[in-house]
């Protein structure tokens, strides 16, 4: 999704919110600010742990440990080899470095979604 795209769909997740009572607009923004994530602690954590942990922060568990677990047996072998997989996975994930914004305002439209969703089938 590009950039615009984000914005014009949390522009229309927006107009849902305002539609929503005092009471349920109150619960959301109270759910909003536990679930929201920031995209520049993904982008540091991208940034200074490429092995995986900007994963783990938006919840993709089995993501982050798979590149945990490849950067650690790559340290582990660095001089035998390791070193390719290590190339590999910071090859494969600097680009996410670059796309953090976009990312996380993905993640965070789908989490305003949920919640709108949980408040609707609620009332």
């Amino acid at each position: 999704m590009s950039q615009q795209q984000l914005e014009q769909e949390e522009e229309a997740l927006r107009q849902q919110i305002r539609q929503l009572s005092s009471s349920q607009r109150q619960c959301y923004y109270e759910r909003e600010k536990q679930e929201i994530k920031d995209p520049d602690t993904f982008a540091a954590l991208n940034y200074f742990f490429v092995a995986g942990l900007h994963h783990l922060y938006l919840g993709k568990t089995a993501h982050g440990i798979a590149n945990l677990v490849l950067m650690t047996i790559g340290l582990i072998f660095f001089s035998i080899g390791g070193w390719l997989l290590v190339a590999a996975v910071i090859v494969i994930e600097l680009p996410q470095l670059f796309w953090s914004q976009r990312i996380v305002h993905q993640y965070n439209n789908q989490v305003m979604r949920k919640i709108l969703n949980d408040l609707q089938q609620n009332r």
